[in-house]
């Protein structure tokens, strides 16, 4: 299994020790986020790659800093430009200036022929219209574009699910988890955040995205370690990875 969304260095253990336990559980490999750090862990461990990019919660710091990321989008360790994107319901930076950066990055990403890994919260008006943009690859992380998603199928959006698909609100995502096409799905944990039920309440960690992965099966009438090799060969083919 993959954890195709985390941020290790964020997570309340080494590394080291977190991967160990991702293992021990069958997650064996993790992507995870970030810049500097993400590529540093990716070259550390074999089975982490990195995703680099400005969150939209660093938008107003990402200004004028987003060609920063072409260095570290270069290095072989790197398979995607994110997460990037829009979050007006937090709104730590001002809206335009997220629209700016975001599209900034669609442009760059369409530079360098990296998938784009996208956050959007409470912003999908605004995130679909600068996604048509976009000439790669596209992930919906932590994917909650519920009343938007016939059209990111119709676009070719893979969808990536979170822990939140188990929590008992979680209907509405479990309702599009069941109807998302076998070549566009994705699984994930966003550790440490998010942790899926039975865990929840507790800081977030890889080994967690089977917990995920059961829900899924669940909802999509799949048997889970057949929906394991699927997300895996997507995620293989999505992010170009060995």
């Amino acid at each position: 299994m993959i954890d195709t969304h985390a941020h290790l260095e964020m997570c309340d253990a080494e590394p080291a020790v977190v991967l160990a336990e991702a293992a021990q559980a069958g997650v064996e490999r993790v992507l995870t986020i970030g810049r500097g750090q993400a590529v540093e862990l990716a070259e550390r461990f074999d089975d982490v790659w990195a995703i680099t990019g400005w969150h939209p919660h660093e938008a107003q710091e990402a200004v004028g800093r987003v060609e920063e990321l072409r260095p570290l989008l270069a290095h072989p360790r790197v398979v995607a430009l994110g997460e990037c994107g829009l979050d007006f319901y937090y709104d730590n930076a001002p809206s335009g200036v997220q629209r700016d950066v975001f599209a900034e990055q669609i442009a760059l990403a369409n530079e360098v022929h990296k998938p784009l890994v996208v956050h959007t919260r409470e912003a999908d008006d605004v995130t679909f219209p600068l996604l048509e943009e976009a000439r790669v690859p596209v992930v919906l992380h932590c994917f909650s574009s519920v009343a938007r998603l016939d059209e990111a199928l119709e676009r070719g959006y893979a969808c990536s699910f979170a822990g939140n698909i188990t929590f008992p609100k979680g209907a509405e995502l479990r309702e599009a988890a069941a109807r998302v096409p076998d070549h566009l799905l994705l699984a994930e944990t966003d550790s440490p955040y998010l942790a899926p039920v039975p865990m929840r309440g507790r800081p977030n960690r890889p080994a967690n995205v089977m917990h995920t992965l059961n829900c899924l099966a669940e909802v999509r009438g799949a048997e889970p370690d057949v929906l394991e090799r699927l997300i895996e060969l997507n995620a293989r083919r999505l992010f170009g990875l060995p």
